[in-house]
């Protein structure tokens, strides 16, 4: 099975090796057929502590890293 990939913007970096992204998505309204804006924030992995708060990053699914860090940045 292919692992999911998602782009996003950096919002945190104050963690050692660890970013905070958050992703925004348009889904559309069951009964109403508008789109909504929809976000959700995500911890991936970053191990060279390169990507500073507003960089746009690509991140991956990938085995547990802890106890919140289930993604890595490509």
């Amino acid at each position: 099975m292919p692992k999911r990939i998602l782009q996003g913007t950096v919002v945190s970096d104050k963690n050692d090796q660890t970013v905070v992204v958050k992703v925004d998505r348009q889904v559309m309204h069951r009964l109403y057929k508008k789109y909504i804006g929809k976000s959700k924030k995500y911890h991936a992995h970053d191990a060279k502590n390169q990507f500073k708060v507003g960089d746009t990053v690509r991140i991956q699914e990938c085995a547990p890293y802890s106890k919140l860090k289930r993604w890595e940045v490509l």
